[in-house]
């Protein structure tokens, strides 16, 4: 071989592993350089929705390319939650994970069209929404403690509504049922509006729900206790689970940003960057805990990938509870 070709191999060897050293970096400097879809899995007006909503704004302002909202709703979450991991895996189609579609539902149903556990380049954590032990205004249990000793003296007298078979306010109830070993019976609505519905009416006597923040604050309905590790912003006055003496009755929904698996490393981790730097902002966090959310300090991917494993793993004993089955 003469020295002439040896020197153009050799030049085209260290032009490939300057360009392989590279390219990760000049990806994180120039990523995004299109407009971004986040797919919420579930219609307009709910939570996921509204946290999806106000993630995309402020991230197109710090991003400097739109994100567009894409609902994708349907069989719980799981519709639009199989189409998004078929998405390329480039970090231009996000997605609102939930404590439903990327926890409960594997347990829930039969056929997800996805894999919670190896489907997902977990991004970042952006807040969680504790369910709220609710009675109606003019119900006679001022605590706790006086709701359980009452389903205890008459097993089975007392109910609790929830949105549905497999829904939050279910699987909530049935863990409170179990932690409290109390007898109530679980009365299944189709969604949680009719349910909070006939709480209001007092034709249920309780359900732990994280959509009725407001009928609470209106004194429509009475807060006994929050599913929580700690008391909410939004309602200071009102105790944990654990403070009220039903240990380890922790029942939330959360909501992360996920990317289909196989992400760039470099591109997981700007958008968690951008993420955190979101929810820590002062009026995004006040915003969010105006909705009844906590709003947790930044995580890493790793971490949120770590606390997703964990949810997979507790729901599986949740659902268990339950006896719910979607399919």
């Amino acid at each position: 071989m003469s020295f002439a070709i040896l020197r153009r191999a050799s030049r085209a060897f260290v032009l490939a592993a300057l360009a392989a050293g590279i390219a990760p970096a000049v990806h994180a400097q120039t990523y995004p350089e299109r407009p971004i879809k986040l797919v919420v899995p579930w219609p307009p007006g709910g939570a996921t929705d509204a946290l999806g909503r106000l993630l995309a704004q402020r991230l197109t302002e710090r991003l400097g390319q739109t994100v567009i909202v894409d609902n994708k709703a349907g069989a719980g979450g799981n519709i639009g939650t199989a189409a998004f991991v078929r998405e390329k895996a480039d970090g231009y189609t996000l997605l609102m994970a939930t404590s439903s579609t990327n926890a409960a539902n594997p347990h829930l149903y039969s056929r997800l069209g996805f894999d919670a556990a190896k489907d997902f380049a977990p991004i970042a954590f952006v807040a969680e929404i504790p369910n709220i032990l609710e009675v109606p205004k003019q119900s006679p249990f001022k605590s706790v403690g006086d709701l359980v000793a009452a389903a205890k003296a008459e097993p089975g007298k007392l109910n609790y509504g929830s949105g549905g078979v497999g829904s939050s306010q279910h699987l909530a109830g049935a863990m409170f049922k179990y932690l409290t070993g109390a007898d109530i019976l679980h009365i299944p609505y189709k969604g949680s509006g009719p349910a909070v519905s006939d709480l209001l009416a007092g034709q249920v006597d309780m359900m732990l729900d994280t959509g009725s923040l407001a009928q609470v604050q209106a004194g429509a309905l009475r807060a006994l206790a929050v599913a929580s590790r700690q008391r909410l912003p939004a309602l200071p006055d009102v105790p944990t689970f654990d403070e009220a003496g039903v240990p380890k009755m922790y029942a939330s929904a959360w909501y992360g940003i996920v990317a289909p698996a196989g992400t760039p490393a470099d591109v997981v981790q700007r958008l968690n960057q951008e993420v955190n730097a979101v929810v820590a902002d002062p009026e995004v966090k006040k915003r969010m805990e105006g909705m009844g959310a906590l709003v947790p300090a930044g995580q890493t991917p790793a971490e949120f990938g770590a606390f997703i494993q964990a949810e997979i793993t507790r729901y599986a004993e949740i659902v268990k509870i339950s006896g719910a089955k979607m399919e």
